[in-house]
């Protein structure tokens, strides 16, 4: 059994964003030389996360637009009461939405990988789904197998 990890950085511009990273996810799977096993994609970020769907323009606005009617950044949210709580130090966002939307979404997806290609079809993709933009951040790809 092979293990191998690698980091790729990403760069978001918008405050939400969904950028496609099934290419990179690919090239590292190619890289691994696992021909059978799994490929498990974590962002270790509790403001954005990983989500397989279609790449498609107009659902991507439907995405982003539902993300902002489920938790609208006009609510208040207790974690941007900084003031309040002195255990942690402000980085300067009220970001509760952040990560209230961050935790719909979850941290990871686990993909079979089948003869040295992962299992999705052309209508899938992979997202690193940003919810605090724009940030330099980045995401562990694991491929396990043989």
């Amino acid at each position: 059994m092979k293990i191998y990890n690698k980091k790729i950085e990403i760069e978001s511009k918008g405050q939400i964003e969904f950028i496609d990273i099934t290419d990179k996810v690919g090239e590292i799977i190619a890289n691994s030389g696992v021909r059978e096993g799994q490929v498990l994609i974590y962002s270790p970020h509790t403001t954005a996360g990983i989500v397989v769907n279609h790449n498609e323009t107009m659902l991507i606005q439907d995405f982003m637009r539902i993300l902002y009617n489920l938790v609208p950044v006009g609510e208040r949210y207790s974690h941007d009461l900084f003031e309040l709580t002195r255990e942690k130090k402000s980085d300067g966002r009220s970001n509760g939405h952040s990560h209230c939307k961050g935790m719909l979404l979850g941290i990871s997806e686990t993909l079979p990988i089948e003869k040295g290609k992962m299992m999705i079809t052309e209508r899938q993709s992979i997202f690193f789904a940003e919810m605090d933009g724009g940030r330099k951040r980045d995401v562990t790809i694991q491929v396990i197998g043989l």
